[in-house]
């Protein structure tokens, strides 16, 4: 979007790097929007299948964050990652979108904003980790919740119409844009 200047950041000390939005800041956090990107390495989960691992991520999310009505939305088909490879083996990559009422922090659940979630799993098998990108869009601010002082309470206003990348878009290009610069980052055999 003309709005939108982006371009590649560095995580994790830049061992790894990808890209979005400059708006993100800080926690990879749109405190106007109440949108926020996250991204989470974590010990490969070898009794999880390739072929919707990202649902199973999500709903996983969902149950840590005491979700209510989590819905899978969609979930996409098991895909090699062709720019993310390690030891010439390529990783692979799952996504699911899902729909939930979560609240802010230690807020209850009478201050339940609805959100959508977009998450994708990167399986770097090679290196045993499982790699999460996680964008939470709010859909409508409960007037209760914390976020309502900040960006409004009722219906989020869409980023088209505020002039910027829709976090749909974000979470595609910060997903297909990931590479590890330094895979030393994940100890072990990992050179």
């Amino acid at each position: 979007m003309a709005g939108d200047s982006f371009s590649e950041r560095p995580l994790f000390g830049g061992a790894i790097a990808t890209t979005f939005p400059h708006r993100f800041q800080e926690v990879f956090v749109d405190p106007a929007r109440d949108e926020s990107l996250i991204f989470e390495l974590l010990d490969f989960k070898h009794d999880v299948g390739d072929d919707g691992s990202a649902a199973w991520f999500l709903q996983d999310l969902a149950t840590e964050q005491d979700a209510e009505g989590c819905t899978l939305l969609e979930q996409s088909g098991v895909v090699e990652a062709p720019g993310l490879r390690y030891r010439n083996i390529p990783a692979v990559i799952t996504t699911a979108v899902g729909q939930m009422a979560i609240s802010k922090g230690r807020q209850g659940r009478e201050a339940q904003n609805i959100v959508r979630v977009y998450l994708a799993n990167l399986r770097l098998k090679e290196v045993g980790t499982d790699v999460l990108v996680t964008a939470y869009e709010p859909i409508l601010i409960n007037p209760m919740s914390e976020s309502a002082s900040a960006v409004g309470a009722g219906l989020a206003v869409p980023a088209t119409q505020s002039g910027i990348m829709p976090l749909s878009e974000v979470f595609k290009l910060a997903a297909s844009s990931f590479k590890v610069n330094d895979w030393s980052l994940f100890g072990g055999g990992a050179a």
